[in-house]
């Protein structure tokens, strides 16, 4: 199983559990009289508020240029390409990161000083920024944070940063189109049903009647079934389950 297929399956079993992250913000500070109604207009209502935060936070950058590559890299190396689906990167992740590090400032400390924490271990390791490293090196410096370890106390805070970045990675790339297609994610769509199965039907002495599930189960049926308002069937060609045989329903 790849790194890929085993996020797939955390994230489907366990609706991601805590790794998905909360969504975005606004704090409420005690005593603050409540906001005016949402405003309707084109996409989705905002607040006069919230709107003025979003202008805030669109005209702001955290990141240095060379810390959004190393981003871009750590995030890539994460959730890299598959041969169906784009990278991370591709899917704006590292973009997505730099908002919610200007959305959630207590966001701010850790990831930057993660990356500054990654690149002294690999200069401590040999000798060159993480950036700078080859992919063996990345992999090694990553590999000895990626699970906790309480044996190793020096590790600690890339640990810590780590789990957070795999976090906002996840969050990030499978609440895109491109990752929710990933999971093969269908949503609330029809589907072909074909009646209660046959053997538990028999374990019932039960039958349909086959004008009946025709009718009522075979979503290419040019015929749609209807009822009165007392709830009975008025077609008259269809007929419900019964005790060993099928009884036709007629019209009052």
């Amino acid at each position: 199983m790849d790194r890929r297929d085993t996020i797939k399956s955390l994230l489907l079993g366990s609706l991601a559990g805590g790794a998905l992250l909360a969504g975005c913000r606004i704090d409420e500070k005690e005593g603050e009289t409540a906001l005016p109604p949402a405003e309707e207009s084109e996409g989705y209502g905002r607040t006069p508020a919230e709107k003025l935060r979003d202008e805030e936070l669109m005209g702001e950058t955290f990141f240095t240029e060379t810390e959004m590559a190393m981003l871009s890299l750590l995030c890539g190396i994460i959730l890299p390409a598959d041969g169906q689906y784009g990278s991370a990167v591709d899917a704006g992740v590292p973009e997505f990161i730099e908002f919610i590090a200007r959305d959630i400032p207590e966001h701010q400390l850790p990831l930057r000083g993660g990356m500054m924490w990654l690149n002294s271990r690999a200069n401590r390791l040999f000798s060159a920024e993480f950036s700078a490293c080859s992919p063996e090196q990345q992999k090694q410096l990553l590999d000895e944070i990626a699970l906790p370890n309480e044996e190793a106390p020096g590790l600690q805070q890339g640990v810590a940063f780590f789990s957070l970045l795999r976090s906002l990675v996840i969050s990030g790339y499978y609440t895109t189109k491109t990752g929710i297609e990933s999971l093969g994610y269908k949503g609330n769509v029809p589907n072909n049903w074909d009646g209660v199965p046959d053997d538990i039907l028999a374990e019932h002495g039960l039958s349909y009647d086959a004008d009946w599930l025709a009718k009522c189960a075979n979503p290419a049926r040019d015929e749609a079934a209807s009822w009165d308002e007392e709830g009975k069937l008025l077609s008259s060609s269809a007929a419900i389950i019964t005790n060993g045989a099928s009884t036709p329903n007629t019209k009052k």
